[in-house]
């Protein structure tokens, strides 16, 4: 199965994190004095997150996830939800591609991401699996559902998966991954 490596969004982070911490400041960053300029959303708990998965209707290769923040104070996740596959390796990559970023949610949001896990079911090349595990942030251990449990049937159908980025409502996400 070709999939990317989970490992490399981390390590793209620590690299980037390397050199922030060993460049000078510049004057504008160590004299800003607004409010806006020191707020910076903290990184979602995994407890305090409600992760969702269920096949869509009709099409057991597309998957609709979501995330809730059951905090009561704002926080962010990662752009995309990680999404991987049992005992396959990889990940399903980020559509569009474009580097990291975080998605900001308010105490009880929401945000909505759909997973394509296999383009034709009847290719030769897909894999099978029992099922899946999904992350609001490739820095959460995740929560996994069965085939079962998804709606996909007995196992779930894997080939070059991709996953939207973290969407503001369902129907962004199923437009973003083209199912409207």
């Amino acid at each position: 199965m070709r999939i990317r490596a989970a490992l490399a969004v981390p390590a793209a982070r620590a690299a980037a994190a390397a050199l922030l911490l060993t460049a000078a400041p510049s004057r504008s960053a160590t004299t800003a004095t607004t409010p806006a300029a020191h707020a910076r959303t903290t990184r979602c708990a995994e407890s305090s997150l409600t992760v969702r998965a269920r096949a869509v209707p009709g099409r057991t290769t597309m998957v609709r996830v979501s995330v809730t923040n059951r905090g009561t104070r704002a926080c962010a996740v990662d752009r995309a939800p990680t999404v991987t596959f049992a005992d396959l390796d990889g990940a399903a990559v980020p559509v569009p591609a474009g580097g990291t970023g975080e998605n900001r949610l308010a105490p009880g949001g929401s945000a909505y991401a759909d997973v394509r896990t296999v383009r034709d079911p009847a290719g030769p090349e897909a894999r099978r699996t029992d099922g899946l595990t999904v992350a609001a942030s490739a820095a959460h251990a995740g929560r996994t559902f069965t085939a079962g449990r998804l709606g996909t049937g007995t196992r779930v159908l894997v080939w070059e998966p991709v996953t939207t980025w973290w969407q503001p409502t369902a129907a962004a996400a199923d437009r973003a991954i083209g199912l409207s």
